[in-house]
């Protein structure tokens, strides 16, 4: 029988498990039978974002799952993200329709604005221009923000929140809101620990998701040289004195600090695995020790993007 997952009291009364399957970069054709797999586990959170472009299947899974009777609608915490082509206000709502109708739910637990900076809208999901520069959109995220806070007074969404945010700009949402987000998702592992975002965060009451947190190793732009968090030294001897493996390491590192963490896999024995972490507790040394790894390595830094002024990796954090 699977764990009880522990839940995190969000800051207007919502409970989120504190882990939950990831779903970006999952093959497609691939992710209906991962998010089966999870739910089977008992995974009870999925992460999903309409940029991924693999809801309709997430939604498949989903659809299967209720019918089986394994779970309620209510029983799952479901979140998604706005996509930076819609952030001007009057498309904000089409853009949430359109992932519920792809999930095949009526609402979401969580809705996301996955990026502060907008892109332009009307055509595709990541536009340039013929020379391959990319093409901006200058639509202040405070208005957006308005139009989420309206998808809750709809029903569309029980929670709102914000992606890759810098304290700045989670200030300045906090400075014209009127609900304030519940959440915000940012990378986060040993290498980037984001210490001073995460108690930033805290104490305004947000809390935080960790994305990555196992190094994102699959990730598109990875290349032969880039060290593998999983493979580090320390990590492996801590591997052998808990009896646990890399990965479940790293992701009770996120718990033990507070964060909903959110592993992605499509491989079955994997996604049962990165379940299997509440069984053992890490040290404050070796917590301490997982934190001195920090050096700043960000491997979704979307430098494409560097000149838009709401790129959100100028600031300290």
């Amino acid at each position: 029988m699977a764990p009880k997952v522990p839940n995190v009291l969000l800051n207007n009364g919502e409970n989120m498990p504190i882990i939950g399957l990831g779903t970006w970069n999952s093959p497609p054709g691939e992710v209906t039978q991962a998010v089966c797999d999870a739910i089977d586990a008992g995974y009870r959170s999925i992460d999903c974002a309409h940029v991924y472009e693999n809801e309709h299947e997430i939604g498949d899974a989903l659809s299967a799952k209720i019918k089986e009777g394994v779970v309620t609608r209510k029983e799952m915490f479901i979140t998604s993200k706005l996509w930076n082509t819609f952030h001007r206000p009057d498309l904000v709502r089409g853009a949430l329709e359109t992932t519920l109708k792809n999930l095949q739910i009526s609402y979401l637990d969580l809705y996301l604005i996955h990026w502060p900076f907008a892109l332009k809208e009307g055509g595709d999901l990541l536009p340039q221009d013929e020379q391959g520069n990319p093409l901006y959109s200058y639509a202040d995220f405070v208005d957006t923000w308005k139009e989420m806070e309206k998808a809750v007074d709809d029903g569309l969404t029980k929670s709102i929140g914000i992606s890759n945010f810098n304290k700045q700009q989670t200030q300045k949402i906090l400075s014209h809101c009127r609900i304030p987000p519940a959440v915000q998702q940012i990378e986060c592992h040993p290498y980037l620990t984001q210490r001073k975002l995460s108690e930033f965060c805290k104490s305004k009451g947000i809390t935080v998701t960790a994305y990555s947190p196992l190094g994102s190793p699959k990730r598109p732009w990875v290349t032969a040289d880039d060290v593998v968090l999983l493979e580090d030294p320390k990590i492996i001897a801590l591997t052998t004195k808990y009896k646990k493996n890399a990965a479940q390491i790293l992701i009770r590192y996120q718990i033990q600090r507070g964060h909903v963490v959110i592993p992605k896999s499509v491989t079955k024995s994997r996604i049962i695995s990165n379940f299997d972490v509440f069984d053992f507790s890490l040290t404050d040394d070796d917590v301490a020790v997982l934190d001195s790894f920090d050096c700043n390595g960000r491997i979704c830094p979307l430098t494409t993007y560097k000149s838009h002024p709401d790129w959100p990796f100028n600031d300290e954090y």
